[in-house]
């Protein structure tokens, strides 16, 4: 009986901790792609129909970031980056010149984590000190914030609340981090899930990919863009992306993009040629 006692009572005393993780891991569950894509079309980053985000993820890095910046040079294309905070504490000129090139900067997280076990004031902390190194290197304070791995936990989403950032995750990625990535594996992913109005996440460095993963996605950038044009829709970063007044802001407000928005440095701008570029199913 003794035994039984002692049992029961480290279950009742187990009983808050295991509630409170449940508490902070549940809101990840909109990772999932097809429930973000159906019930929360504005945390999957669902804009204007006649357009699409392109965003990356992971940078900035004195190396693989400017070539990504010379190939959207190129393509006469802007985009969305989410930088993290201590990649732009180490390299500030690199966030610099994607703000001169007409890039958008947003906020990444201070590093690379999961965080499983509940921690509000790391989260904050983590939150609040990367968006200041990357609003000071914007010029202005940032709008967006996509936490590392599209794990959304309560902790963040208070932070990102008390950061006046707005969450947006993806609707369409190629899956580009891999050893096994090519431009053309890149390219066909991001066809198999993406629709006009969609968000495609890509990644302008290595830093937490396989070696080199990063030359997988420059290769694939001008066949990405190519098919968007093609299929009649512009390209551009997230501020232009007609997100205002959609679900999911953390802010509690619009935090979406620019009226007008849709015609702005980038864009394609075919209004009668709108479509989606493939009605495939959002990835895994």
């Amino acid at each position: 009986m003794r035994e039984g006692s002692r049992a029961g009572r480290a279950v009742y005393a187990a009983a808050p901790v295991v509630v409170a993780v449940l508490a902070h891991i549940g809101p990840a569950v909109t990772w999932l792609p097809e429930l973000r894509r159906r019930r929360f079309p504005g945390l999957a980053g669902q804009g204007d129909a006649g357009h699409v985000a392109l965003t990356f993820d992971d940078g900035p890095d004195p190396v693989s970031t400017p070539r990504v910046l010379d190939a959207l040079d190129g393509l006469g294309v802007r985009a969305t980056f989410f930088f993290l905070g201590e990649n732009v504490a180490r390299w500030p000129a690199v966030a610099g010149d994607a703000v001169r090139r007409g890039h958008e900067l947003a906020v990444h997280g201070w590093s690379h984590g999961r965080p499983w076990l509940p921690s509000p004031g790391r989260d904050v902390r983590d939150v609040l000190s990367a968006a200041h190194v990357v609003g000071e290197a914007a010029g202005q304070a940032p709008r967006w914030y996509r936490p590392p791995y599209g794990i959304l936990t309560a902790g963040r989403w208070t932070a990102a609340r008390r950061a006046g950032l707005r969450p947006v995750l993806w609707t369409a990625w190629g899956r580009d981090w891999r050893e096994d990535a090519t431009p053309a594996s890149v390219r066909a992913t991001v066809a198999a899930a993406l629709r006009g109005g969609g968000t495609i996440l890509l990644h302008d460095t290595d830093h937490t990919s396989a070696p080199g993963s990063w030359r997988a996605t420059l290769g694939a950038l001008p066949g990405i863009v190519r098919d968007c044009h093609e299929a009649g829709l512009e390209v551009g970063p997230l501020g232009r992306h007609g997100m205002t007044g959609a679900g999911a802001d953390a802010s509690g407000g619009a935090g979406g993009g620019a009226a007008g928005g849709r015609h702005g440095p980038g864009g394609c701008g075919d209004e009668g040629g709108r479509r989606a570029v493939s009605d495939g199913a959002d990835p895994p």
